[in-house]
């Protein structure tokens, strides 16, 4: 099932010219994986707070296909794949909101499981499994 996270264009998210800054397209990509944990029932801080797992972002790739402006309603859809026991991808389609079918832009990140204290790869935990399982 797709995850769908709806958000405006803010004037901080553009750059002198006016369009979303490319480091912005990430962290509204981002914003929607965090809004689809929450909506999973998974808390960040208590894994933060718990210290047992991190997720920890090992590549990241954007494509801005059309301009972002100021003011535009953006529709972010996100979908999941489990690519082995501790890794996962999280793939990004960004819409205009008044139009669904022209995609502005598309992203992807890859997600490493690690126990954070000794910074080693584990398995991934049922939590995320089950949120993998979610929003495939």
């Amino acid at each position: 099932m797709t995850f769908n996270y709806s958000r405006r264009v803010y004037l901080a998210d553009t750059d002198a010219a006016g369009v979303v800054y490319f480091a912005k397209g990430l962290e509204i990509c981002h914003e929607a994986y965090e809004e689809s944990l929450v909506i999973a029932g998974i808390s960040l801080e208590q894994i933060l707070s718990e210290g047992k797992i991190a997720l920890p972002i090992v590549r990241a790739e954007i494509d801005f296909l059309r301009p972002v402006f100021c003011g535009n309603r953006l529709l972010v859809s996100l979908n999941s794949s489990q690519i082995d026991d501790s890794e996962f991808a999280i793939a990004y389609q960004i819409s205009h909101g008044d139009n669904l079918e022209r995609v502005l832009i598309t992203a992807q990140t890859r997600h490493v499981c690690i126990d954070p204290q000794i910074r080693r790869r584990i398995d991934l935990p049922s939590t995320i499994l089950d949120w993998l399982a979610r929003f495939k």
